[in-house]
């Protein structure tokens, strides 16, 4: 019985076009983050944050946060204030982490990254005016919904960007250069925090505007862990293995910056290996959503499957 059922689901999704769906599911977003953010007086932060917010990317956050909002009985109208605003925040931290003070990064998304194009100064305060926006457009536009929900998100998102999320990863990252005897656990606590936990709050969000159970977010908290853990492993495998046509940005920052990563404790192979076993348990969390949670399997696949 268990190998018809997984014979099932094998057909399933092999009849799934993730590629068309994602196409479809970015096209949405692009749109509706162009039309989010105006240009007005003063024109050159707004210019500036657009810049760096309308410069492509997989848009792979916002997307899972529809995702999970439609597979769990929502719809993607009462999801997408939030989706854009997932997109702001990770936009500022993109923004940020290529500061000089930071990565000092010269290319993202195969353009300039914000600082070379407008200065340290804006870079900055284009950073912070998206995230402050991003509060702003969830509060202003999720329509019809219980306060409740959109209370519950909005400090979901806090909690996912400052100290005890990406901000708190990205500090013990810093801190973390150079030094040949950092541990699996303090790898696991950055990345936990720097990348997992905006990927986290993407899927769980999705979930808490469609009403879900406490039991269902636990599984949706578990499964969004997982694959960030597995992204960000790929990431590290990437910066080892691609181009930099492939990446959008500078290859080979982490051996340069001299950081241990997940390459470097376990190898290319066994890496990949874990991001998989990742992969699979994230796969596992979804079983009780059923056929609805095609989507939300195959982004997990494409997760260990990409090349930039």
């Amino acid at each position: 019985m268990v190998a018809a059922d997984n014979l099932q689901k094998t057909s399933e999704e092999a009849k799934f076009d993730l590629l068309a769906y994602l196409k479809e599911r970015q096209k949405l977003c692009e749109i509706a983050l162009e039309r989010a953010i105006a240009i007005r007086y003063p024109e050159k932060i707004y210019e500036a944050m657009r810049y760096s917010l309308l410069a492509g990317g997989k848009r792979l956050r916002p997307i899972l946060c529809l995702a999970t909002c439609e597979m769990t009985g929502g719809t993607i109208a009462m999801a997408l204030p939030t989706a854009c605003a997932v997109e702001m925040i990770h936009t500022m931290s993109l923004i940020h982490d290529d500061l000089p003070a930071m990565d000092n990064d010269d290319y993202r998304r195969g353009k300039l990254t914000n600082h070379k194009v407008y200065g340290e100064d804006i870079a900055i305060l284009a950073g912070d005016g998206l995230l402050a926006y991003a509060f702003e457009y969830v509060a202003e536009n999720t329509k019809s919904l219980p306060g409740e929900r959109v209370l519950q998100v909005i400090a979901l998102l806090g909690r996912a960007t400052g100290a005890a999320g990406l901000v708190g990863g990205q500090v013990l990252d810093l801190e973390s250069e150079g030094k040949k005897d950092i541990s699996l656990e303090t790898l696991n606590f950055i990345h936990n925090h720097k990348t997992a936990a905006l990927l986290e709050a993407s899927v769980v969000s999705g979930g808490i505007l469609a009403g879900c159970t406490s039991e269902d977010l636990q599984r949706l908290s578990r499964y969004s862990q997982n694959i960030g853990l597995a992204f960000q492993i790929v990431d590290d495998i990437l910066d080892i293995t691609a181009t930099q046509e492939q990446l959008g940005k500078t290859a080979g920052k982490d051996q340069k910056a001299q950081k241990v990563t997940y390459p470097s404790l376990w190898g290319l192979e066994e890496s990949r290996h874990r991001a998989q076993q990742l992969i699979e348990a994230a796969g596992a969390e979804l079983e009780p959503f059923g056929e609805s949670a095609l989507p939300l399997r195959a982004i997990a696949q494409f997760i260990t499957s990409r090349n930039h």
